[in-house]
């Protein structure tokens, strides 16, 4: 069964959305975005957490020493990179942490997601362009991938179960498409997760 991720909480009634709706992952934004959150609010909803819910932290050309405070403070248990990281600073990350790293790629043309099918990141992640808008990209465009990857981009309750049965991805990760008025929607999150897994 697809794995789900919901992005960008940032309020203590999303973790409750996710608490009862339970998807795999939650993202927690420590790049610039309307849906940032601070180390300590970010560990304060870590606390309102269940436990089975692993927290992403998503960065942008963050430093490796802030990265691996919030690993060590338990706030996050995976690390999604979503800047113009390169190997070699996944190298470095990876020989001083053992989580899981995900790498975000654009994906713009045939090719985008091959030419990232060596790094030494666990995951990728398969974006459009500007990441984080509710805009979808070409799925045409992903082509085969030996390395498992999450499905972001524009992913919705609408269009979620064509998106999985014409990529077959690791995880689909959304954000936006859960949300109404710029907040996340606990309506769109359980409709999201239900189609995901097939449940409805």
């Amino acid at each position: 069964m697809v794995k789900v991720k919901i992005c960008g909480l940032s309020r203590p009634c999303d973790i409750e959305a996710a608490n009862a709706e339970k998807p795999d992952y939650i993202g927690f934004v420590f790049a610039e975005s309307r849906r940032k959150v601070s180390r300590s609010k970010a560990a304060d909803l870590r606390r309102l957490m269940l436990p089975e819910i692993i927290p992403v932290g998503v960065f942008v050309n963050e430093s490796i020493e802030n990265i691996l405070s919030l690993i060590h403070d338990k706030t996050i248990d995976i690390v999604q990179l979503h800047g113009s990281e390169d190997e070699e600073y996944i190298h470095e990350l990876k020989t001083q942490t053992d989580k899981p790293i995900i790498k975000a790629i654009n994906v713009q043309s045939k090719g985008d997601v091959q030419r990232w099918s060596e790094t030494s990141a666990d995951f990728l992640l398969l974006d459009h362009e500007n990441g984080g808008t509710g805009q979808s990209f070409d799925w045409m465009l992903i082509g085969y991938s030996h390395k498992p990857y999450f499905l972001a981009g524009g992913l919705n309750p609408q269009n979620i179960t064509d998106a999985i049965s014409k990529t077959s991805p690791y995880c689909v990760d959304a954000s936006s498409g859960v949300e109404s008025t710029g907040v996340k929607d606990l309506e769109k999150i359980s409709e999201f997760i239900r189609r995901a897994r097939n449940e409805c």
